[in-house]
């Protein structure tokens, strides 16, 4: 199987490092190809970052389905564009931010969130509350880093978002943690080492769910919000996004 993990900013140093961290999990016999779109930002901390990395992530699986890969990662913690590319591909899309929230509601009766900056905590509460998982959610909390900071080794990261992981068990009561960004990927499994509770990040998990439901021939449904999208004209810089 072919699983295509779409980073939908356009850092590929971070792109390189969430492929190792899928490649790392994936069973023997999946082939793991890890993008960036060829336009968007650098990095995603807002609704407008989002809404402007969409189109690039569009673009990717639409290449994708030609490709033949028959899963898709949405490796952003805000799960950008994560209905419309189901609209588009015929296998599984997993958001990172889905996936790893659900894998924690299995594991532990509550987690908390740790992710970067304090503007994108709201941004993590929407996405709790749309994927049922309000819940479990004990309480998103933020490192006050920003996401290319963690490309920096200067920055400190693993120490800043370990002391917060710390808190969040100590202050919240939480008994897991899910990391809010893609780009802490690497990290997850040295800070549950040295927080002695589960750390969930969300590539890895997506990766063997996608897995999971291509094993057992799980496909998109196309019937009802996940049809394919009505052929129309696109105008602009989007009129290769028309019917096809």
């Amino acid at each position: 199987m072919l699983i295509k993990i779409i980073n939908p900013n356009t850092t590929l140093s971070m792109t390189a490092k969430m492929t190792d961290c899928a490649r790392a999990v994936a069973s023997p016999d999946t082939r793991i190809l890890g993008v960036s779109p060829a336009m968007g930002p650098a990095s995603i901390e807002s609704y407008y970052d989002e809404a402007l990395a969409v189109p690039g992530l569009l673009e990717e699986i639409i290449n994708g389905e030609r490709e033949g890969c028959d899963a898709y990662v949405i490796a952003c913690f805000g799960d950008p564009g994560l209905y419309a590319a189901r609209e588009v591909a015929n296998g599984p899309v997993i958001g990172i931010a889905e996936a790893a929230m659900h894998y924690a509601s299995l594991i532990a009766p509550s987690f908390s969130v740790v992710t970067t900056l304090q503007r994108t905590c709201g941004m993590a509460w929407h996405l709790a509350e749309r994927y049922g998982m309000e819940r479990f959610c004990r309480n998103v909390r933020a490192c006050e880093l920003a996401v290319l900071e963690l490309e920096d080794p200067r920055s400190d990261a693993r120490r800043i978002i370990t002391d917060e992981c710390r808190r969040a068990l100590d202050e919240d009561g939480a008994e897991a943690i899910v990391l809010g960004c893609a780009g802490m990927a690497d990290l997850c499994s040295a800070i549950s080492d040295d927080i002695k509770a589960p750390v969930i990040e969300g590539v890895t998990a997506a990766v063997k769910l996608a897995e999971s439901l291509l094993m057992l021939k799980l496909q998109t449904a196309k019937r009802g919000d996940y049809a394919r999208p009505l052929p129309k004209l696109y105008s602009g810089i989007l009129q290769n996004f028309g019917a096809r």
